[in-house]
């Protein structure tokens, strides 16, 4: 991995890109959505901050486990301008995280354990699919293999 010498406050695109091990187009995408930022040069350049590493990774980090873009913005923005995410803001941040992807991982456990009971057909009116008809609640209205829209 090249090192950057301590010097040098701020970084090419292609730096950040070499250090973090995110895509040149990623980095961009992640301006493009307020996850990190730039300043141009005279010559339209991006800049960016040395911090801009530890949030890409803390980005990266946070995305690995699920967590949306939008939820991950509005973590970063509760963190001061240019200053590198802490081990105490992640602890802090990620706690407020855990009640989300516990739901999360009780939902797709449940998924996972009624798969079998799934035929595939699309049937929303079938009283064991827990799926796509939890507790028949369409049966009750409509029958069919498709939900048509009320009115129709």
């Amino acid at each position: 991995m090249p090192q950057i010498p301590e010097k040098i406050h701020e970084l090419t695109v292609g730096q950040v890109s070499a250090r973090s091990g995110a895509a040149v187009s990623t980095l961009h995408f992640y301006e493009s959505k307020g996850l990190i930022s730039s300043r141009r040069t005279p010559g339209n350049q991006r800049r960016y901050t040395r911090d801009t590493l530890r949030r890409v990774a803390f980005v990266r980090a946070a995305q690995r486990v699920g967590i949306p873009l939008a939820t991950i913005r509005e973590a970063l923005a509760q963190l001061p301008e240019e200053r590198t995410p802490t081990r105490e803001d992640w602890a802090r941040l990620s706690q407020a995280w855990r009640s989300e992807l516990d739901e999360r991982i009780k939902r797709l456990n449940r998924l996972r354990d009624h798969l079998t009971d799934c035929i595939g057909c699309g049937c929303l009116s079938l009283d064991t699919c827990v799926l796509s008809n939890p507790g028949d609640a369409f049966g009750e209205r409509l029958t069919g293999s498709r939900l048509l829209a009320e009115g129709r």
